[in-house]
C-alpha cells in the first residue's frame, strides 16, 4: 500500500483523531468548552471545529489549544532539531548500522462506526471540492434531489429540505461536520451522486487501507492493527 496514494484520507483521519484527543484532554482537565475557548482566545464555534478535527482552523489555532492543554511540546519536537538528519561526516552519518525506524500505525476504530463516517466525510469533501471547481455539477445534484422529492413522501423528506438550503446557498459545513445531524444529512445526500467513478473508487480504496492500518516511517506500507 503506497502511503502517497492514501494521503488525503489519512490526513483527514489524523485530524479527526487529533480533534478527539484534544476534546478528551479538555474534559479530563475539567475545562468546559466556554472556559477553554476563553483561555485560548477563540470562539466556541472555532473550538468545536478544532475538536471535530476540522481542517478549517489554522495550525496556529490548533497549537494554541495544545498549549493550553499542556501538550504543545509534542509539536515542538516535530518542528525542532531532534528529527533532523545527522550532520554529514559525523559518526552517526557514516555508521554502517541500519538507521532506526520509527513506525506509527494509523487505523480507524470500526467498533464506533468511524470507518463509515470517515468514508462518508471524505466522499462529501471531494464532492464539494469538485462542485467548487465545476459549478455545473451543482445542477446535477439539484436534479437528483428534485427527482427524489418528486417520488413522494419519505422519511428523508426533512433532510432533503435541508439539502435544498445547502445546495441553494452553498452551506457545505452543515453536511461536513461531525454532529449527529451532519451524519444524517450525509446519509440522505444527493451531493455524492456527482462524483465520477474513479474519484469514488480512489476514496473507497484509501479508506479500505485504513481498515488494515498504515505504517508511517517504515519500509513496509501496511501492518496488522
Amino acid at each position: 500500500m503506497n502511503e502517497l496514494n492514501h494521503a488525503a484520507v489519512l490526513e483527514r483521519q489524523l485530524l479527526l483523531q487529533l480533534g478527539d484527543r484534544l476534546k478528551r484532554l479538555r474534559k479530563a482537565q475539567g475545562l468546559s468548552a466556554v472556559d477553554m475557548a476563553s483561555r485560548v482566545g477563540i470562539s466556541r464555534t472555532t473550538l468545536s471545529a478544532v475538536e471535530a478535527g476540522d481542517p478549517g482552523p489554522s495550525i496556529g489555532t490548533y497549537l494554541r489549544v495544545m498549549s493550553v492543554l499542556g501538550i504543545s511540546g509534542e509539536l515542538a519536537l516535530l518542528a525542532g532539531d531532534a528529527l533532523q538528519p545527522a550532520p554529514p561526516g559525523g559518526a552517526a552519518a557514516t555508521s554502517r548500522r541500519a538507521r532506526p525506524v520509527v513506525q506509527v500505525l494509523v487505523s480507524s476504530d470500526e467498533s464506533r462506526h468511524q470507518i463509515q463516517d470517515l468514508q462518508s466525510l471524505a466522499l462529501h469533501e471531494e464532492a464539494v471540492r469538485l462542485v467548487r471547481v465545476n459549478p455545473a455539477l451543482l445542477q446535477r445534484a439539484q436534479d437528483t434531489l428534485d427527482r427524489w422529492r418528486r417520488s413522494g413522501p419519505s422519511r428523508s423528506s426533512g433532510l432533503w429540505s435541508e439539502w435544498q438550503d445547502i445546495l441553494d446557498h452553498g452551506r457545505w459545513r452543515k453536511a461536513l461536520g461531525r454532529t449527529r445531524r451532519a451524519q444524517e444529512l450525509r446519509q440522505a445526500s444527493p451531493l455524492v451522486t456527482v462524483l465520477p467513478d474513479n474519484a469514488r473508487q480512489r476514496i473507497l480504496t484509501q479508506v479500505s487501507g485504513l481498515k488494515k492500518g498504515i505504517v508511517l516511517g517504515g519500509t513496509e506500507s501496511k501492518a496488522e492493527p
